[in-house]
């Protein structure tokens, strides 16, 4: 087993890497391939009323005069090992893991993410607890009750919820609950728990339930899918032979069978909405790390997106790596294996 995760945390590290060089060459190569000269870059970041005098101090601050492997190469040394940046009149200095500076607020990276980071984790984390616990449950009783009244209406609106996209409902629930009901507070409402735990859990309710209703819908169809499989299996049949309670037939023998691919779902969604729920936080106004991303993009805030793709990819990895070592304790057959 320690080999096992001594050779996936090497994969891991060789993927981050793999995302970081794709991601820093999109920003700093791909525009020099579409013709752009370094002045032209230099001038995107220096402003529009920019001078010579300020578009070379741009070139020299961010780098751009010397050639994108040796600015990639002193983006990871950074992360390794911190980095010197000179402010002018003073040298600033950035400690492990250093991830830069944004290039329109001049703050550091690291510091924008993590104050981002627990509105993001608040969302993702509420909003999974839900569609898990709906979803299983939703699909172990249509699979119980195939073609009964409840496994078609469910599954209809289980189809529903997979094909509208989360900022229509979004906009939906908003436009019912926030506005014309006026039950729940609106968009941009969201305040950290640390500073108004009521607020913070009324503003999230409505994110909570969309983002909840997109996931759990898949959840229940995977859930149905596989119980219905592994109801049919020998196994099922000789619980039941031996007398034992139905209840421990569905929950301990073929709820737990059909697991597996629930986890390994379970696993890439919630490590992807820990690097930020795009859409849902752009349509509630949360100040999470998916805002962040879109509006560093649109800025061409090359440090900041950067951050946030290498949170994602983290998150991805580290789940996936936690969701590997859950099989044994999910499935025996995989400990046989």
């Amino acid at each position: 087993m320690l080999a096992y995760i001594v050779r996936r945390l090497m994969s891991a590290a060789v993927m981050l890497l793999l995302v970081t060089l794709v991601t820093f060459g999109t920003f700093f190569w791909l525009p020099k391939l579409a013709g752009q000269t370094t002045d032209q870059i230099a001038a995107s970041y220096a402003g529009r009323a920019s001078t010579v005098q300020a578009i070379e101090a741009t070139k020299q601050r961010l780098g751009l005069d010397q050639p994108v492997l040796v600015q990639y190469w002193h983006y990871l040394k950074a992360i390794a090992v911190g980095r010197d940046y000179d402010a002018g009149p003073v040298t600033d200095h950035c400690p492990a893991p250093c991830l830069g500076y944004s290039f329109r607020s001049s703050q550091p990276v690291l510091g924008t993410l993590l104050d981002r980071a627990p509105a993001t984790a608040s969302l993702a984390v509420g909003a999974a607890f839900l569609w898990l616990a709906g979803g299983i449950v939703t699909g172990v009783v249509s699979a119980l009750r195939k073609g009964s009244l409840w496994d078609r209406v469910t599954m209809i609106v289980a189809l529903g919820g997979v094909s509208l996209p989360i900022y229509f409902t979004g906009l939906v629930s908003l436009a019912l609950f926030s506005y014309t009901w006026r039950i729940l507070p609106g968009g941009g409402s969201y305040r950290p728990l640390t500073a108004d735990p009521g607020m913070w859990f009324q503003a999230l309710v409505l994110p909570w339930v969309t983002l909840a209703f997109l996931y759990a819908a898949m959840y229940a169809r995977l859930t149905r899918a596989g119980m219905l499989e592994t109801m049919s299996e020998d196994f099922i049949r000789t619980a039941r032979v031996k007398g034992l309670p139905e209840a421990v037939v569905v929950t301990k023998h073929a709820l737990r069978a059909c697991m597996t691919p629930i986890v390994t779902v379970f696993g890439l969604d919630l490590g992807l909405l820990l690097g930020g729920a795009v859409l849902t936080e752009n349509t509630f106004s949360i100040p999470g790390l998916g805002e962040l991303a879109i509006t560093s993009i649109q800025s061409g805030d090359l440090p900041m997106v950067l951050g946030v793709t290498l949170i994602t990819a983290v998150s991805v990895v580290v789940f996936n790596l936690v969701v590997d070592l859950l099989y044994a304790v999910i499935d025996p057959r995989v400990r046989l294996g």
